[in-house]
């Protein structure tokens, strides 16, 4: 199974692609996606008699779109590439899906995806 990850906007999306039928499913994360998320994934892999070890693949949107939302995303996706020792690959575009899915079928890895944010991070002073 393979598994997609958008974390770029308030609406989480996740697509699970499975023997090539495709579910899509989302969540409205807003600000407790760094709590949620992880919980989220699980239940989601539960709901459909999967675990972690079923995966075999990850695709993410690298952006742009929200600073902390891909953080968090592309973070937890690493992390479970890592663990779990499967290929991971990011993509951007309206047909990201479909090009992370291509990378993956050709092999690719990626091991770490890094966020493309669009432009510079607008940081505001301290004010103290």
């Amino acid at each position: 199974m393979i598994v997609l990850l958008d974390t770029s906007t308030p609406v989480c999306k996740l697509s699970f692609v499975d023997g090539g039928e495709k579910t899509d499913v989302e969540w409205r994360a807003d600000r407790t996606l760094a709590k949620g998320l992880l919980g989220y994934l699980n239940d989601q892999l539960e709901q459909r008699g999967q675990t972690w070890s079923d995966i075999a693949g990850i695709g993410v949107f690298a952006g742009p779109g929200s600073f902390t939302g891909l953080r968090i995303g592309l973070t937890v996706m690493n992390t479970i590439a890592d663990a779990e020792g499967v290929p991971i690959v990011g993509a951007q575009g309206e047909d990201w899906q479909d090009n992370a899915l291509m990378r993956l079928n050709d092999g690719q890895d990626e091991h770490i995806v890094m966020p493309f944010y669009g432009g510079d991070a607008h940081i505001t002073t301290p004010r103290k």
